[in-house]
C-alpha cells in the first residue's frame, strides 16, 4: 500500500449505509485511480478512539476532503436529520480557514444528488460549486477525477472516461478476484477493499 501523505489524502465525509455503498466503492476506486489516498475513519478499527477524534486526525492530514452533503434527510426511523456530513464539512473548513500555512492549501469537493438542493438546508455555504452526483457513479467519478486534476494540475491523470471503463471492468473482476485472495466480496472491509482495487490496478492498470 502506498504510504499517505497529507498531499496525496482525501479525506472522505460520505455516508457509509447500504444505499450509498455503490456510490462510495466508485469514489474510493477512483480516488485510487487517480493515485491518491483515500482516508475515512473506516480505516480504523480501534473502538478505543473517539469516533470525533479520529475524524480531526485525519482532516489535519489530508490536502484534500471530499463531503457528499446529499443524504441530509429525515431519517426513517427516528425522524431526525443526519447532520454528520454538514459537521465534518464545518470541521474540514475550520481547519482550512483557521490552521496554519498547509491547511489553508487544502481544496474542497462538496457533492450532492442535485446542484442547488443544498439551498434549502445549509445556505451558509452558498457560493461554493456544488457538484451533482444524481446518485449516478459514473457522474461521480467525473466530479471527483475533474476536481483532483483542477487541484494539482501538474499531475497527469486519466479521463474520467478511462476511469469509468475501468471501474465498470474492477467490478465485473471483483468476486473473481476476491476468491482468489480468500476475500468474501459481499463483506469486505474498507481496507481490505481498497487493498483489492490497488491489486486490481497493478494487473490492469
Amino acid at each position: 500500500m502506498p504510504r499517505s501523505r497529507p498531499d496525496n489524502s482525501v479525506f472522505l465525509n460520505v455516508p457509509f449505509d447500504a444505499a450509498y455503498r455503490p456510490l462510495f466503492e466508485a469514489l474510493v476506486f477512483s480516488v485510487i485511480d487517480c493515485a491518491f489516498i483515500p482516508r475515512c475513519v473506516l480505516e480504523a478499527s480501534d473502538g478505543g478512539h473517539v469516533r470525533v477524534e479520529e475524524i480531526t486526525r485525519i482532516i489535519a492530514n489530508s490536502a484534500f476532503g471530499a463531503h457528499d452533503i446529499s443524504r441530509t434527510e429525515l431519517d426513517k426511523e427516528s425522524g431526525l436529520p443526519r447532520f454528520n456530513m454538514p459537521f465534518e464539512l464545518g470541521l474540514f473548513l475550520g481547519a482550512k480557514r483557521f490552521g496554519g500555512r498547509w491547511q489553508k492549501r487544502k481544496s474542497t469537493l462538496i457533492l450532492d444528488r442535485q446542484r442547488y438542493r443544498f439551498q434549502h438546508f445549509l445556505s451558509d455555504i452558498a457560493g461554493q460549486d456544488i457538484k451533482a452526483h444524481g446518485d449516478d457513479p459514473a457522474l461521480l467519478i467525473r466530479a471527483v477525477r475533474d476536481w483532483l486534476r483542477d487541484a494539482v494540475p501538474r499531475r497527469h491523470l486519466p479521463s474520467s472516461t478511462v476511469i469509468v471503463g475501468r471501474y465498470a471492468k474492477f467490478r465485473l473482476d471483483l468476486p473473481g478476484l476476491c476468491r482468489k485472495l480468500g476475500l468474501d466480496a459481499d463483506d469486505l472491509t474498507f481496507n481490505d477493499y481498497t487493498w483489492v482495487i490497488r491489486r486490481w490496478l497493478v494487473d490492469n492498470g
